[in-house]
């Protein structure tokens, strides 16, 4: 069948049209693409339903949950076996000796079984996390330095928090202590640089919901930093160890609050031939000359 020459100038042109009006929109209004759908990601449509949300939102509360949940097992073991006082007592009770923090509920076996794992896979989730926030802001954050900063800190506080949970601190409690520092510190640094930076991007409008709800968590995980050393030096250790579960709590429902973004957004690995890359390439230049 042959068409007429006639018809397909018509049709481009029609095409070249609606394009060129699609792009004077965009520029017109700077706010349409974040109010537009992005791939894998939720509709902006008010009739959508969770469903319709990237799968990988489930990540950042699957992580807190199941890692919070593995801290209080192995509280409950170390409780059961008598090795730590419950956080509800306040002075020893059955023979327990040591105060409930969280290291010391994790240094005798097999609660230190538990814990060891426990570190090592929140960690490791802790760090896909970061980095797929780190690509999340890539193409929108102002300061690229603040994102790769925020990423590498919180790399290094996720290499501590493998340091806590394979070096018990009454067996080597340099090095756990180190881990400790590691990971409370720079974590707390990541919660601040991460509200900081919720609020100056405002993806699809809600950095200011979802940055007053972080500023909120990262003064908590803040103010009991402070208090938890304080508590310590004044012999108060049922209250520091109660003050370091909620430091850890405050820390996991934070992470948590990154479901709110990646439910915007789908997440690929993508796999490329070295040859064909460069075939490819080839051929690019072969049909601009």
């Amino acid at each position: 069948m042959r068409i007429s020459p006639v018809i397909l100038k018509r049709n481009y042109t029609v095409g070249c049209r609606r394009r060129q009006l699609t792009t004077n929109q965009n520029a017109s209004n700077p706010n349409l693409t974040n109010q537009r759908q992005d791939r894998g990601g939720c509709s902006s449509t008010s009739g959508d339903t969770m469903w319709n949300c990237s799968p990988w939102a489930l990540l950042p509360p699957v992580y807190s949950v199941c890692t919070a949940a593995g801290l209080w097992a192995v509280y409950f073991v170390a409780v059961n076996d008598e090795q730590i006082v419950p956080l509800s007592s306040q002075g020893r009770v059955n023979g327990s000796w040591y105060p409930p923090y969280i290291s010391v509920a994790g240094n005798f076996p097999p609660a230190s079984c538990i814990f060891s794992e426990v570190m090592n896979l929140a960690a490791f989730v802790g760090l896909i996390i970061a980095v797929l926030r780190y690509l999340q802001l890539k193409h929108t954050i102002v300061k690229p330095w603040l994102n790769i900063g925020s990423l590498v800190g919180f790399a290094i506080g996720c290499f501590g928090m493998t340091l806590v949970g394979n070096f018990q601190v009454f067996t080597d409690k340099m090095i756990h202590e180190l881990g400790t520092l590691m990971t409370f510190g720079l974590g707390t640094l990541f919660c601040w640089v991460q509200s900081f930076i919720t609020l100056k991007v405002n993806l699809r409008n809600e950095g200011r919901k979802v940055g007053i709800g972080r500023f909120l968590l990262s003064g908590a995980v803040t103010v009991c930093m402070i208090v938890r050393p304080v508590l310590m030096m004044k012999d108060l250790h049922m209250h520091a160890a109660g003050c370091q579960w909620a430091l850890v709590m405050f820390f996991l429902a934070f992470m948590g609050t990154f479901a709110i973004e990646f439910r915007h957004n789908r997440f690929e690995m993508v796999c490329t031939d070295n040859l064909q890359t460069h075939s490819e390439m080839y051929r690019t230049e072969l049909d601009q000359l």
